[in-house]
């Protein structure tokens, strides 16, 4: 089987083509923005243009619009090929890959928020078990309370800088890690943003624009 990981709720680009569990196609690079122009041109590069029996996307927590372009193209890409779509988090795909070099104890895995906040979760040693919710707390605060010397995630380095203390580990959700979570039960396609949007409706019902895009 066929399975097309997608994965662009952070400033990494991410996608993977997987048959049977291999590798068999791969794109990964930290773009930063433009994920929106980018995508659907990297998975038509992919072997056989991305074909696939089943969609996987990231569906949160991270970038609200990166979360989005994500999940809309999925969504596009499993009506085209009718076939099914599911979801998967970035905490715990950042986890499970963490796990494998982490030595022991529990790990705490961390993504860049918008103002000043970072999305944080603590696992079990596995990567798979959560121990705590994922939640968004400001820096300084997460920096007071975390009691974790082991970091990981693109909000590590940020965490470690405003506790004086610890070890920051960068990692960014890579769709070719997807096997290590597999077994896990699938998401629905419907985003996690972690947080409440900025935007606010308008007296009279009418929506604001904006977004936060870490």
């Amino acid at each position: 089987m066929r399975l097309l990981v997608i994965d662009t709720a952070t400033q990494a680009l991410s996608v993977a083509l997987l048959d049977d569990g291999v590798v068999v196609g791969r794109f990964h690079e930290i773009v930063g923005r433009g994920h929106a122009e980018a995508l659907l041109p990297v998975i038509a590069a992919l072997p056989d243009g991305g074909r696939a029996d089943t969609i996987a996307v990231d569906v949160g927590p991270g970038s609200f619009t990166g979360v989005r372009i994500g999940i809309a193209a999925a969504k596009a890409l499993g009506l085209a090929w009718h076939i099914p779509v599911h979801g998967f988090d970035a905490l715990t795909l950042i986890a499970a890959k963490a796990a494998q070099t982490h030595e022991e104890g529990p790990l705490t895995v961390t993504l860049t928020g918008g103002h000043g906040e970072l999305f944080w979760q603590s696992f079990a040693s596995d990567g798979l078990t959560p121990l705590t919710p994922a939640a968004s707390t400001p820096i300084a605060v997460l920096a007071e309370e975390a009691s974790a010397t082991m970091f990981y995630g693109p909000g590590a380095d940020a965490l470690v800088t405003a506790k004086g203390s610890g070890t920051a580990v960068t990692l960014y959700p890579d769709a070719a890690d997807y096997p290590l979570i597999a077994a896990l039960p699938p998401l629905p396609p419907t985003p996690i943003y972690g947080r409440e949007a900025d935007a606010r409706p308008m007296a009279g019902g009418a929506p604001m624009l904006g977004d936060a895009t870490p």
